[in-house]
C-alpha cells in the first residue's frame, strides 16, 4: 500500500510518498480502508521525535481516521465489512480498572493511533474492533476524520475537568484550532459566555460563526487586558488552552478569583513559570488534560449527527501532499481542520 513515512526525525522534509507492506490483523483487529485522516499538532510532535513519543521507525503518523471496513480479525464482533467508519483515536487495554470504570485515557497502556503504531496516514490502517464506531449519516468521511481528537478533548477539558457550569464565562485560546473550535461549540452549548482569541482580523467573523460573544485578536490587542475590559475587571471563571508558554501568564492573569485553568498541549513549548502566592492567593486551580473518555466521543458524535456541533475544514490535500499539509499547520495560517484525503 501506499503512506506518508519518515525513516528520520526532523522537520517535513523527512515526510515521503511510499510501499509500505499491508497490515497484518490480529484476532481483534479491523483493516480500513483510509478515506480522510486529520492532521493534529500531535503529527507534528511525533515527525520531530519529542521524546514522549519515540517510536520504531520508519513510521506513518495520522491518529483522526475515518474510512470503510474491509476486513475484520476472527473474534470481532459487531463489526461489518463495508460499515462506514470513524475511528476512536485513544487505545486502551479495556480490562484495568480505570476502562471498567469509563476512565480509559488514564489506562496504563493508553496510546494514540499514529504514535506508537502506524496511523492514517496510509491507504489502509488497523486498529482494534472497539475502536471503531459508525459514521453519523449527515457526515462526509472528511468530516468524520476532523472531529473526534478535538472534540473529546475539548469535551474533556470543559466539563470533566473545569466543571464549566451554566452562566460562566469562558476563554478559549485559539478558535482557529480544532481544540479551539470545539470548546468555543461546546460551551456556548452549556450555555455558558465565551471569549475567545485569534491571530489576524480575518479570523474574527469565522470565530463569531462559532458563536462565540466575543473574539479577540491576539496579534493586536494584550488579552488578558481586552478579558478584563469584557468582564468588567472580573476575569473569566475557566480558560482553555493548549498553546504553552507564549500564552500561559496571560492567561493566568484573565482568570478570576477562585478560576479554572485547564491545559492540553505545548505548541510553543513545555516550560512554563508559576507564581505559588498568586496561585494560591487567588485560589486558582490549574489541570492538566489527555484526551477524554469514549463516552464523551459517543457524545460528541451525537451532537454532531443532530448537526449541534459544527466542523470547520480548512484545506483538504490529497495523501501524497502530506508534507505540505504540516507546512501549512505549522505556519498556522489556517482556520479550522487540514485534512488528508486517500
Amino acid at each position: 500500500m501506499k503512506a506518508v513515512l519518515f525513516r528520520e526525525h526532523g522537520g517535513p522534509d523527512k515526510l515521503s510518498y511510499e510501499e509500505l507492506p499491508m497490515p497484518q490483523l490480529g484476532p481483534q483487529e479491523v483493516l480500513i480502508r483510509v478515506k480522510a485522516c486529520a492532521l493534529n499538532h500531535l503529527d507534528i510532535w511525533v515527525r520531530q521525535g519529542i521524546p514522549a513519543y519515540s517510536i520504531p521507525l520508519p513510521h506513518a503518523g495520522g491518529s483522526d481516521v475515518s474510512g470503510i471496513i474491509e476486513q475484520v480479525g476472527t473474534q470481532v464482533d459487531g463489526v461489518s465489512i463495508g460499515a462506514r467508519v470513524f475511528v476512536s483515536p485513544g487505545i486502551s487495554c479495556w480490562r484495568c480498572e480505570y476502562c471498567l470504570s469509563g476512565r480509559d485515557n488514564l489506562c496504563r497502556t493508553y496510546h494514540l493511533l499514529g504514535t506508537k503504531t502506524h496511523g492514517g496516514y496510509a491507504e489502509y490502517v488497523r486498529v482494534p474492533f472497539r475502536n471503531v464506531l459508525s459514521i453519523p449519516d449527515n457526515l462526509t468521511f472528511e468530516q468524520a476524520a476532523a472531529f473526534p481528537l478535538v472534540s473529546v478533548t475539548a469535551s474533556h477539558m470543559l466539563f470533566a475537568l473545569a466543571g464549566l457550569q451554566h452562566g460562566e464565562t469562558v476563554l478559549v485560546m485559539g478558535a482557529g484550532s480544532g481544540v479551539g473550535m470545539m470548546a468555543v461549540q461546546l460551551a456556548k452549548l452549556a450555555g455558558a459566555r465565551v471569549l475567545t482569541t485569534v491571530g489576524s482580523d480575518d479570523k474574527i467573523p469565522k470565530g463569531v460563526i462559532l458563536g462565540a460573544d466575543a473574539v479577540i485578536n491576539h496579534a493586536r490587542e494584550k488579552v488578558s487586558e481586552r478579558v478584563r475590559i469584557l468582564t468588567e475587571g472580573r476575569g473569566v471563571d475557566v480558560v482553555i488552552e493548549h498553546i504553552g508558554p507564549e500564552v500561559w501568564d496571560s492567561c493566568l492573569d484573565s482568570l478570576a478569583r477562585g478560576g479554572r485553568l485547564i491545559t492540553c498541549g505545548a505548541t510553543t513549548g513545555a516550560d512554563v513559570k508559576l507564581n505559588l502566592r498568586d496561585l494560591y492567593s487567588r485560589q486558582l486551580t490549574v489541570k492538566g488534560s489527555y484526551m477524554g473518555t469514549r463516552g464523551e466521543l459517543v457524545k460528541a458524535a451525537e451532537l454532531m449527527g443532530q448537526g449541534r456541533l459544527m466542523i470547520i475544514i480548512d484545506r483538504i490535500f490529497p495523501l501524497q501532499e502530506a508534507r505540505a499539509a504540516q507546512e501549512l499547520m505549522v505556519s498556522r495560517k489556517f482556520f479550522g481542520k487540514i485534512i488528508l484525503a486517500c
